[in-house]
């Protein structure tokens, strides 16, 4: 009988898992993706590590973007400044294609 909850015991850390979550465990080591139950827990942690220190980084961009606000350094955004900012890429890019084939032409 599979019992209703798996423990882990991890450097005297204590882990219990859901039923779905033993069951997803157990296929990732039956497929060979993991060797063992400890190496989910590590992959979990990574993910989330990563996860954190994505969200720390999007905070503080928001931050310097809210600091850059308070000082009058933001950019009203309209239709028309997205419609005029659109245009101007779009000349860049214009532009900077004619430069190309221009020298890519043989002479």
């Amino acid at each position: 009988m599979t019992p209703a909850f798996l423990t882990l015991t991890l450097s005297n850390m204590e882990v219990k898992l859901t039923p779905d979550q033993v069951a997803f465990v157990r296929q990732a080591i039956e497929s060979g993706r993991l060797l063992r139950e400890e190496d989910a827990v590590k992959e979990a942690l990574s993910l989330w590590e990563e996860r954190e220190r994505t969200r720390a980084e999007i905070r503080a961009a928001v931050d310097d973007a809210e600091a850059s606000l308070a000082h009058g350094e933001g950019r009203v955004i309209t239709r028309e400044s997205v419609h005029e900012l659109s245009e101007e890429v779009k000349r860049r890019g214009r532009a900077r294609l004619a430069a190309e084939q221009q020298t890519q032409t043989p002479r």
